[in-house]
């Protein structure tokens, strides 16, 4: 008997609130133990290049995020991802969709959530670094949990002209983050682009991961200067670049992350002192791309 499998290739509109709403239940379920993350594994290509797994359960669901990286010859690596939901029942696949634009969503609304949690009541300045995809979401999504005053975004190639609406644009990433309570860095960099020790207190840095082997936005050694918190703690302080080479150095423990979003969302974790600035790294979870691809199956 044949199984023809709901194919998505472009992923439709999908209000952000649905997919924070979403994301917000999956790490809750996932505090509580009715869901399940396992870590990311990566198969390294013998010709080079690897694939990343990105594997979760939620209720009778079960997803896996696929997602190649193809160096190739005289022009840039290709990179794409796929995720595959089954149902938990059935064993019978229930969608397959294209997970690039997917994957913009899902990161940009797991920094939103955790920005909404350890942001302090009062913040009211915002500073992106980063302009492409990847950094309009994360403003878009942190619009939706946080009303901003002040919204400047820096990028080496941005124009006022290209700005999204009611932001500023800086000179520098140094001159984007002065006086920001609320940082979002959104670059494929894979060295420091701030110096994150030298912020407020209280200042909120959220940090995503790029394809660059152990990447990281800000300074391993800077760690010692913050209170850091991960999407995840079972999987993050591994994953992260930063955070490795900090442990590895001896310069951090993983035993010194504050909490993370399951923790975060049931207020299972202290909240920020206010004493120095905080770190928020995300490294990306099957979970998430699991609670977005369910939204597709809805009529």
């Amino acid at each position: 008997m044949s199984t023809r499998i709901p194919v998505v290739e472009q992923l439709p509109h999908l209000p952000t609130n649905d997919v924070l709403d979403a994301l917000r239940t999956a790490f809750t379920e996932l505090a509580a133990g009715t869901a399940v993350q396992s870590p990311q594994t990566v198969m390294l290509l013998p010709d080079g290049g690897d694939v990343i797994a990105y594997q979760a359960v939620i209720g009778d669901a079960y997803g896996v995020k696929v997602s190649p990286y193809l160096p190739q010859t005289n022009c840039s690596a290709v990179v794409t991802a796929w995720t595959l939901v089954l149902s938990t029942r059935t064993g019978r696949p229930l969608l397959l969709c294209d997970a690039h634009a997917l994957t913009v969503e899902r990161t940009a609304a797991t920094s939103a959530l955790a920005v909404d949690r350890l942001a302090r009541p009062d913040a009211a300045t915002l500073a992106v670094i980063g302009s492409g995809a990847q950094a309009r979401a994360h403003l878009r999504y942190v619009r939706a949990v946080r009303n901003f005053t002040s919204v400047c975004m820096y990028g080496p190639e941005l124009t006022e002209a290209d700005a999204p609406d009611d932001v500023a644009v800086a000179r520098s990433a140094g001159e984007a983050v002065t006086d920001a309570d609320v940082v979002l860095l959104c670059t494929s960099a894979a060295e420091p682009v701030i110096d994150a020790s030298a912020l407020a207190p209280g200042t909120v840095v959220t940090s995503i991961s790029t394809n660059a082997p152990r990447a990281h936005e800000i300074a391993p050694e800077a760690l010692a200067d913050l209170e850091v918190y991960g999407d995840y703690r079972p999987t993050v302080t591994a994953a992260a670049g930063e955070m490795a080479l900090a442990a590895e150095q001896g310069l951090w423990s993983p035993e010194r992350l504050r909490g993370d979003l399951p923790e975060l969302l049931t207020d299972s974790c202290p909240l920020p002192s206010g004493e120095r600035p905080v770190f928020f790294r995300s490294i990306g979870l099957g979970i998430e791309d699991l609670a977005v691809a369910r939204l597709l199956e809805r009529p």
